[in-house]
């Protein structure tokens, strides 16, 4: 089903470190808090788990949480982390992969929905999320907005960082509704090493008609896990959509 691009076992690796930043208590604070409000004394299900960045401490927060992840390189890096019976990992797609029981929550964070790369896996990923929810259940993504108000005429790329161990940039096919993730890495013998991700973006009223083919509903979109006002020049999104009870 799916056509996402399979995390090897160089990258699991080296996953971590390279997002230690966003890894912290301080930066994964608010969206603990956020994701453990919505679960309440339910189940969680992550979607495209990875190596646990979210997955383990939301675990250790006391919310039952089980993972499907596409690549078992990440989900070995994820079982160094805590075993199978505290936190179940399924290996497979998140747009088919069901897993046993019903969840108060489904989430999939970190603009992981793009790896989808087509328009129809992306409508299954919502189907699938409304197959694991509880009525009154929510679904929550974490998207950036493409920043296609960055583009003059006739350009096609965007940088998004600009720093002493790393240089990335975007590169946009705009019929195909693709990105290209570029990224040039410093590593520690001083040579640069590079990546490349393909992503399809979506925009939030898209995800919001994929919703309603899901039978799910728009509860709440916030501009960030502290729950600041979307607005218009926001970054990125966390949409909420809910499951009629």
């Amino acid at each position: 089903m799916t056509s996402s691009e399979l995390w090897t076992r160089a990258t699991a690796e080296r996953y971590d470190a390279e997002e230690a930043e966003t890894s912290s208590i301080a930066a994964l604070g608010p969206t603990l808090a956020f994701l453990a409000e919505l679960a309440g004394d339910g189940r969680a299900l992550e979607f495209a788990i990875g190596t646990g960045r979210v997955g383990v401490p939301l675990r250790e927060r006391g919310v039952p949480v089980v993972g499907i992840e596409l690549s078992e390189h990440m989900a070995v890096v994820l079982r160094r982390k805590v075993d199978a019976d505290t936190l179940p990992v399924v290996i497979g797609d998140m747009a088919t992969t069901v897993v046993p029981g019903e969840f108060a929550l489904v989430y999939l964070v970190y603009n992981t929905i793009t790896n989808l790369l087509t328009q129809d896996e992306q409508v299954e990923c919502f189907r699938n999320a409304a197959r694991h929810l509880a009525p009154g259940g929510r679904f929550v993504i974490e998207l950036g907005v493409p920043p296609l108000r960055l583009l003059p005429p006739s350009q096609v790329a965007v940088p998004f960082d600009v720093s002493e161990r790393h240089l990335g940039f975007d590169t946009f096919d705009l019929v195909e509704q693709v990105l290209v993730s570029h990224h040039f890495t410093r590593d520690a013998d001083g040579r640069y090493r590079r990546d490349n991700s393909r992503h399809r973006y979506a925009w939030p009223a898209e995800l919001d008609l994929m919703a309603r083919i899901a039978g799910l509903e728009l509860e709440r979109r916030a501009a960030d896990w502290d729950g600041a006002p979307f607005t218009q020049d926001s970054a990125k999104h966390i949409s909420v959509w809910r499951k009629p009870s």
